[in-house]
């Protein structure tokens, strides 16, 4: 009798140990499947693996072309060299000859603003910073604007497609006007902060019935309105985690710009996941911490990658390619995993708002998101960022809860002036001649982009347009190390281009078929100026593979030598 109960507590301590062991393995198991899923969902390049990235890019060196070395970068004989050396001298001259005023107040200006330190920076890529620096120089001031062109300093004109980083939808002249009757409506009230002024009501039915939402709220930046977003998708759903797509740009803040360019590690609240792919929907269906994933359209024209800039114009290995049925196909899926798993669906609408339709992508694309945000040209032209979203999601307080709530205010949120701009947009866009200009708007821009590559193809060069609407990208196809080169031809032609060159060509709906055809005309002779002054000479055998591979070997020959 004894002996048998001694075996009893043995044979349950066994069993104990057993079950105990079986649910450590199980829960090991189970974090190991999860995070494999993950790690399939991400993008295999840099922009998917954010840790990586940081160290990676931390630890590129820095170092400068010399003029021999600058000139023929891809290996050119010296009467190629010396060609370019001419045309390098003449474009100064050219640039610094047209612009002395506007030259001259950039040059004593640029101490003092360190954006403005930045973007001339990071025009082109690094190697050939320095001594291009010392020959070329881009005025960064305006001093009039009308139809589609700028006028700096000096009176020379320009056509205008920088695009106000996305700001100018229907022409500068539209929000010089909207600003104007803006003020007229709330100019008797003035800056009185914290209330409303009696626009603010008629605004927010008109934004209820643009987003085909219940509730709104106004914030003073695009960047702030997606921090509201983020916020009140983890308020109302009790969950943290955030996903955001690779290389998608959602404002400077932490959690949705991880990676290089923030000093901060990558939070751990933030999944970037691989847009358009199947283990990225699986990663949704299988994970419970999921508040809210972020989507921001304009990736549309290159998933997981970041906005093409001349900085990291390398070579020709730039790629863009809008696919609207594929993209709404991927949306459409991302819905219904958002909805059957009970995620947050943002589509943020900072940039391509009101660009690609009235309703903007929400209408474009079929996709009834579940926040949505807006700014830049909402404001008529002044700073602004609205969140528009159900009751339910937009509900910051708990009755039963008192003390739990989200907090979120701003200053200068429903600024009088800004309201009444964005009163005065808002009724144009709502008027005929605005709505009969969306009923055409594909058809007008992809005839429009189609033309110019028709004339860059029958001038035999090696430039192509990839367009999303009125949002264009430049692609090349020449192997050459000077492809960047192109956003200051096209200065010294009469077309202003934003700081990040020919990555993002943004135009505005004013633009007539004449005007068009003029940019044209500037855009091709451009262009076959540059190959004139043989910035596209390449030698036997140059490919994007080949000029990677000797950045590489650069890369690591400059490492050692400061090793």
């Amino acid at each position: 009798m004894r002996g048998s109960m001694n075996e009893y507590p043995f044979d349950t301590l066994q069993t104990v140990q057993i079950v105990i062991a079986l649910i450590v393995i199980w829960v090991v198991a189970s974090k190991v499947w999860q995070r494999l899923q993950l790690s399939l969902a991400k993008s295999p390049s840099l922009g998917g693996h954010l840790r990586w990235a940081k160290r990676i890019t931390s630890r590129i060196p820095g170092y400068s072309y010399a003029k021999e070395q600058w000139l023929a970068a891809d290996g050119a004989p010296s009467e190629i060299a010396q060609r370019r050396q001419t045309a390098l001298l003449k474009l100064s001259g050219d640039l610094k000859s047209s612009s002395p005023q506007t030259l001259a107040h950039t040059a004593q200006v640029k101490p003092m603003i360190s954006d403005l330190q930045l973007i001339s920076q990071y025009r082109v890529p690094f190697q050939f910073r320095s001594y291009l620096q010392e020959h070329v120089t881009l005025g960064s001031f305006w001093k009039e604007s009308e139809g589609v062109n700028l006028t700096d300093l000096d009176g020379n004109t320009f056509i205008d497609v920088t695009g106000s980083y996305g700001v100018n939808l229907f022409g500068q002249d539209f929000y010089k006007d909207c600003i104007d009757e803006g003020v007229a409506l709330v100019k008797s009230l003035g800056p009185v902060l914290g209330s409303y002024h009696p626009c603010v009501l008629d605004n927010v039915e008109r934004l209820r019935q643009i987003s085909g939402k219940d509730e709104v709220s106004f914030h003073m930046s695009g960047t702030e309105a997606v921090m509201q977003a983020v916020r009140v998708a983890r308020y109302s759903t009790g969950k943290n985690k955030v996903v955001r797509f690779t290389a998608a740009y959602h404002g400077w803040w932490d959690d949705v710009q991880p990676g290089p360019g923030n000093p901060m590690p990558p939070s751990p609240h933030t999944l970037t996941l691989r847009e358009m792919h199947e283990n990225t929907l699986r990663v949704l269906r299988n994970r419970k911490d999921i508040a809210c994933v972020l989507v921001n359209p304009i990736q549309a024209m290159h998933p997981n990658q970041s906005a093409p800039t001349d900085s990291t114009l390398l070579s020709a290995s730039r790629r863009a390619h809008f696919d609207r049925a594929a993209y709404t196909k991927w949306l459409q899926a991302l819905r219904e995993v958002c909805t059957a798993r009970g995620i947050v669906l943002i589509m943020d609408e900072v940039f391509l708002g009101f660009r690609l339709a009235r309703g903007g992508a929400q209408e474009y694309f079929g996709i009834n998101a579940d926040l949505v945000t807006y700014g830049k040209t909402l404001g008529g032209g002044l700073p602004i960022g609205v969140v528009c979203g159900s009751h339910a999601l937009m509900k910051r307080y708990k009755e039963a809860k008192p003390a739990d709530l989200c907090f979120a205010r701003g200053t200068f949120n429903a600024n009088p002036y800004v309201m009444g701009a964005m009163s005065a947009f808002l009724d144009r866009i709502a008027s005929e001649p605005a709505l009969t200009l969306y009923t055409t708007l594909d058809n007008t821009w992809t005839r429009r982009a189609t033309l110019l590559n028709e004339r860059l193809a029958q001038a035999n060069l090696p430039v192509r347009i990839e367009a999303m609407s009125t949002v264009w990208t430049v692609l090349y196809t020449c192997p050459s190390r000077y492809n960047w080169m192109l956003q200051f031809y096209l200065r010294r032609e009469g077309i202003a281009l934003s700081w990040i060159g020919t990555g993002r060509m943004i135009f505005s709906l004013n633009f007539s078929d004449a005007d068009f055809e003029l940019f044209v005309t500037r855009f091709v002779q451009a262009a076959q100026k540059m190959h004139e002054d043989a910035w596209w000479w390449t030698p036997n055998g140059q490919t994007n593979q080949t000029i990677q591979r000797q950045l590489v070997k650069e890369l690591i020959t400059h490492k050692l030598s400061r090793a």
